[in-house]
């Protein structure tokens, strides 16, 4: 596989380039949510990662 080296001419690009690269790595991108939820106990990452993998 040839990797292209591209360059972000945005912050906005540079972070989807990010996401990207993390995403074909298997990794799972988790949104900033911004919403007040007591002691993080119903934060949905917190939430749903108790529920299983």
């Amino acid at each position: 596989m040839v990797r292209q080296k591209r360059r972000a001419s945005s912050f906005q690009e540079l972070i989807l380039m990010l996401q990207q690269y993390w995403a074909a790595q298997g990794c799972v991108l988790l949104q900033p949510y911004d919403m007040m939820v007591g002691a993080g106990t119903f934060h949905p990452a917190t939430l749903l990662r108790s529920l299983g993998p």
